[in-house]
């Protein structure tokens, strides 16, 4: 009796163990990449998400996701990939408001501290457009071109819509590189669209009762430069900035790339055509754009994962990043899908680490090149390679993102 009851616990231990956390063995197998972090994740605030797909006889998508100390609850500096949440929403708005995203799109002036917009340099036509911003914030992540969608879907409206959407722990209280007291971002511009002359939106100053903030104060590092060049013995805090958690950006981008995971109910309320031009300047390096057009950019600008952004990467033909990237405050991020045509390879990664050996704030003085950008170009790879060699019962059909980016 006793050799019985021993056999059936070992059995139901084994049974209870948890799957492999393969994103866990990848870092730790490979010490040569990322032992300096893995020895002390909590130093660089080090998250990462990892997605594998899978897919069946009708090419939809199942997903499997392992983590790497991922908590909504360790506060990082989101920096510019809230601009891909702004570009999504700003499109269905407009799909709401049934005006086109090559409308012509003003933004006017009410108050001081406001800017007003009614040409763009950079356009073709000279005028600017909600189609034209979102083209500059996913090829080189333009701060001014997110600022005027802030000010389109206005600040309450930008957050109680990504909740809504079930995405939990964002607060959204600013504009980007445009330092104004945190009063004047509660208050967005008012709005033109002009489409053949006339007048087809005007919409008001909008302006948020009840701004965000943190429940607490957030304070990281040791000192903070001020304005005068001064470094203070205290740390910043970042209680109202934005605050964007990875699992929440994880799952817009799985719901953005890959719909046909989701209930209609979930997906976004976007066209097939509205899918097809994220894909494409999501994916698109700088160096093709040809409106608008980039010539001091090198191609790798915006792919931190895989490439680390190195100027003179020798890019593989067959690879596409459809992604967005952030850098501030030392934070450095990447939220990104990796497909690979050729050999029939998707997965998805997301990951912040803090790159501030100092840990002194505002002073610009911070290790993206030495930390950041080669962990991001290791991890990459490393995945990458890992997904290449995994069996998969049904090899995906990426056909539907294939793009001609020469024109």
């Amino acid at each position: 009796m006793r050799k019985i009851l021993i056999i059936l616990f070992v059995s139901m231990s084994t049974f209870a163990q948890k799957p492999a956390n393969i994103l866990e063995q990848l870092l730790l197998s490979n010490p040569d990449k990322f032992k300096k972090l893995t020895d002390n994740p909590e130093k660089y605030r080090l998250q990462i998400l990892y997605t594998q797909i899978d897919r069946d006889g009708k090419n939809k998508p199942t997903l499997t996701t392992y983590s790497y100390r991922s908590d909504s609850n360790e506060y990082f500096y989101p920096a510019s990939t809230v601009k891909l949440a702004a570009s999504v929403l700003a499109l269905e708005k407009l799909n709401t408001l049934k005006i086109d995203k090559s409308t012509t799109f003003q933004t006017l002036k009410n108050r001081p501290s406001q800017l007003e917009i009614k040409t763009d340099s950079t356009t073709k036509s000279g005028l600017p457009s909600v189609e034209h911003y979102i083209k500059k914030i996913l090829l080189v992540s333009d701060n001014e071109a997110y600022n005027r969608l802030y000010e389109f879907l206005g600040q309450r409206p930008f957050n109680e819509t990504m909740l809504s959407k079930g995405f939990k722990g964002v607060r959204l209280t600013h504009r980007l590189q445009t330092p104004l007291p945190r009063l004047e971002n509660q208050y967005t511009n008012p709005i033109r669209f002009i489409s053949n002359g006339k007048v087809v939106l005007d919409q008001a100053e909008a302006f948020n009762k009840k701004p965000y903030s943190a429940a607490a104060p957030i304070l990281i590092g040791k000192g903070t430069m001020n304005d005068a060049g001064v470094v203070e013995d205290k740390p910043l805090d970042f209680s109202l900035k934005n605050a964007y958690p990875l699992q929440a950006q994880h799952d817009f981008l799985k719901r953005l790339m890959l719909p046909d995971a989701f209930p209609a109910k979930d997906r976004f309320q976007l066209s097939k055509e509205d899918y097809g031009f994220l894909y494409r300047y999501m994916s698109m390096y700088p160096t093709e754009s040809k409106d608008p057009v980039y010539t001091e950019d090198f191609a790798t600008y915006c792919k931190f994962l895989y490439y680390g952004s190195e100027k003179n990467a020798s890019l593989n033909p067959s690879i596409r990043i459809f992604n967005k990237v952030g850098d501030a405050y030392g934070f450095l991020l990447d939220n990104a899908y990796v497909v690979d045509f050729d050999q029939k390879v998707e997965f998805m990664v997301t990951a912040v680490l803090l790159c501030n050996e100092d840990e002194i704030f505002n002073d610009e003085q911070y290790d993206y090149d030495t930390i950041g950008f080669p962990f991001y170009k290791n991890l990459g790879q490393v995945i990458y390679d890992y997904e290449v060699k995994r069996p998969k019962k049904q090899l995906p059909n990426l056909d539907h993102l294939r793009f001609d980016y020469s024109n």
